[in-house]
């Protein structure tokens, strides 16, 4: 191929590497917006405390299997009228929980904020 006929490798860098600069930075202000949006609804909602029960938990490991791995925790509950809400929590949060837990969970929108659970009946 004889580069002198017209195909200039640089100058299609300089088209593709602005159109991929923008294609980024949108993704990045989308994630960010989408962010602050649901910060904002979930700032709008009532703190709610409601009986729930536990009925299930699950990780969601992302990365390889180096030290730059990332984990994120979810648990569902139910509560009295049937419905299920899932919520990511963290690790600490995550390891105190089991499947079967009965209590009170404290949550606002989508933001989880706790989940006090009840003594046992001996």
């Amino acid at each position: 191929m004889d580069f002198d006929q017209g195909f200039d490798m640089f100058s299609m860098m300089g088209t593709i590497f602005p159109i991929f600069f923008i294609l980024v930075a949108g993704i990045i202000l989308f994630v960010i917006f989408r962010g602050i949006k649901e910060w904002s609804y979930n700032n709008q909602q009532p703190r709610l405390n409601v009986a729930a029960v536990v009925v299930s938990k699950r990780t969601n490991v992302s990365g390889g299997p180096d030290h730059h791995s990332s984990t994120w925790y979810y648990v569902t509950f139910q509560v009295e009228s049937g419905d299920r809400m899932e919520f990511t929590v963290n690790g600490r949060e995550y390891g105190q929980l089991a499947e079967g837990d009965a209590g009170e969970l404290q949550f606002q929108g989508t933001r989880y904020l706790g989940f006090v659970r009840q003594q046992a009946q001996i």
